[in-house]
């Protein structure tokens, strides 16, 4: 694991971005954190260094990606970015990180992707005159998701404030995944219609995501993401002991892992804990993500949050894969209710059960809703189509003229 970045590493890799980029257009991909990068934003900073673009990425350092990101040919800026809270002290040293960054890298499109870029990443890009600005937010989340409780909704109107304020003060473009989040937006005065683009998600590679090989008997019924309470972890746990309570033959898996940075990160030993009441199997984190969604049967999402398009329910329908999702934004885009998948209520253990029982005895069901959701995915959710368009908006940006949702 690679140490937490620090200000020395910072000021370093702020000046070798600055002393590198020459003549071509330069291209700054700014990321809370390097594995989202790493495994949503990768392939597109390929392909506008492809293009020519001159590109830099920073993002904050938890894997210890940032010699594979160099490795492909990606100049890297760490950063010391505080994820799942809000820290006025690590928010205002974020702040000027970033603004020294800008300054000496002098980017001609900065595209900021996830809330905290977005956030303190606009107000700089203000402050120093960046020319073109990308905010690029993967969902709502939570704040967004009308949760009770005071302090909830005092989280909720703080974000929309400084929305508003980062919006307005970079004009940037606002880069949405789904048009629910998009018409939410402008609905609440975070910004107006005329900045917005729609582009669905980070798309998937169909080549490489492909129906074949054969299901598993007994079926596998896997949910795969980030290990975290508000994606539903302990929703399909409880759904799976209702499955198995009916007699239906089945094995549940995890894959992921906790995610240290969020605060309803799941435990290990509570992981532990489930595996060995034999309730569920958890894989860990996998590389051969297309290998593991062939094998299975089934893939559940039960998020409780909005999400932007998830990224794990597109490379399940490219496989030919069945959806049981939350009935949410985000996930409603490719799990389309009886044509890709079945939704559910969010928290509701007893129709995620009801919902994941029923594909378990119907094939004819699951067949017809897998050939439905690659359909899908081909159309309309590629990962080359999303290339296609985020270029698009670069050179459209760069040209002068943004262009509309």
């Amino acid at each position: 694991m690679r140490r937490p970045a620090t200000s020395a590493d910072e000021e370093h890799a702020t000046a070798d971005a600055a002393a590198a980029h020459g003549t071509r257009r330069r291209l700054l991909i700014v990321v809370n954190v390097d594995w989202f990068f790493w495994s949503h934003r990768l392939v597109l900073a390929k392909a506008a260094m492809e293009r020519g673009y001159d590109v830099t990425v920073a993002t904050g350092v938890e894997a210890g990606l940032a010699s594979r990101i160099e490795a492909e040919g990606l100049r890297f800026v760490p950063l010391v970015v505080g994820r799942g809270t809000f820290s006025p002290g690590a928010d205002i040293r974020l702040l000027f990180q970033l603004r020294r960054l800008y300054r000496a890298a002098k980017p001609d499109i900065v595209h900021h992707i996830t809330l905290k870029p977005v956030l303190f990443g606009s107000l700089a890009a203000a402050s120093v005159g960046c020319p073109r600005v990308i905010n690029a937010l993967t969902g709502l989340g939570t704040v967004f998701s009308g949760r009770p409780g005071l302090g909830a909704s005092l989280r909720a109107s703080m974000v929309r404030f400084g929305l508003r304020r980062a919006f307005r003060a970079s004009r940037a473009v606002a880069l949405l995944q789904n048009p629910e989040d998009l018409d939410e937006l402008v609905a609440t005065g975070v910004v107006e219609r005329r900045q917005t683009h729609l582009i669905r998600g980070s798309g998937v590679d169909v080549e490489r995501f492909r129906p074949g090989g054969s299901r598993n008997s007994p079926p596998i019924v896997v949910m795969a993401s980030r290990l975290i309470g508000d994606k539903g972890v302990r929703v399909f746990v409880d759904a799976a002991r209702l499955v198995r309570a009916r007699g239906l033959a089945a094995r549940f898996v995890l894959v992921g892992a906790p995610d240290g940075g969020n605060p309803t990160a799941i435990p290990v030993s509570q992981l532990r804990s489930w595996e060995d009441e034999g309730v569920v199997e958890w894989w860990g984190r996998r590389e051969d993500m297309p290998d593991v969604l062939r094998r299975a049967t089934v893939v559940v999402l039960p998020t409780t949050y909005r999400e932007g398009v998830p990224k794990i329910l597109l490379e399940a329908a490219a496989t030919g894969c069945p959806l049981v999702a939350t009935d949410v934004a985000g996930c409603r885009e490719i799990c389309r209710d009886g044509e890709t998948g079945l939704l559910v209520h969010p928290y509701d253990a007893d129709a995620t059960a009801e919902a994941i029982a029923r594909l378990l005895q119907e094939p004819e069901l699951r067949a017809r809703l897998g050939r439905a959701g690659r359909a899908l995915v081909e159309m309309e959710f590629s990962e080359a189509q999303v290339l296609r368009d985020t270029l698009g908006l670069y050179e459209s940006l760069w040209s002068g003229v943004a262009s509309k949702a």
